[in-house]
């Protein structure tokens, strides 16, 4: 069965408490359980990592370039987390980042992403229906021959 990567970067851990006027209510458990009942519909399991630590996301992309697809969330990483924006350049399948919100409305220093030009595309500003919809495109870009 292929595999799509569901990848959380620094303070997701916390979702559905932390900020929720920002970030919403909605939990990561209740997230991962949304992006695999999307994948299902490809036949594809859902490997699910949260880490704070660049590095730990790092070693995840490494361990899972098997996988047919990622949806990531690199939190703050996207800011200045060049180790990460390396790795995701190395990582062949296609992925697509995800903002629960639109970093355009907040402040100025969120306005730029080293990881988003590597992206197959770019979900903002949709709360938790933006992993939703980044797994659904997912199915629907990766072709049926790829693992």
């Amino acid at each position: 069965m292929s595999e799509l990567l569901l990848l959380n970067g620094p303070n997701l851990g916390t979702l559905g408490t932390r900020q929720p006027e920002i970030y919403g209510t909605t939990t990561l458990a209740e997230i991962e359980a949304a992006v695999a009942e999307e994948a299902a519909g490809r036949g594809w399991k859902v490997v699910s990592a949260q880490h704070n630590g660049e590095g730990e996301l790092i070693d995840v992309l490494q361990r899972h370039g098997h996988v047919a697809g990622a949806v990531v969330n690199p939190g703050a990483l996207m800011i200045a987390g060049w180790g990460l924006r390396d790795a995701l350049a190395d990582f062949a399948p296609p992925w697509i980042e995800v903002h629960l919100s639109n970093v355009w409305a907040r402040e100025g220093f969120r306005h730029s992403s080293v990881t988003a030009p590597l992206a197959a595309g770019v979900v903002m500003g949709l709360g938790a229906l933006g992993y939703r919809l980044a797994a659904r495109s997912l199915t629907l870009l990766v072709p049926d021959d790829r693992p």
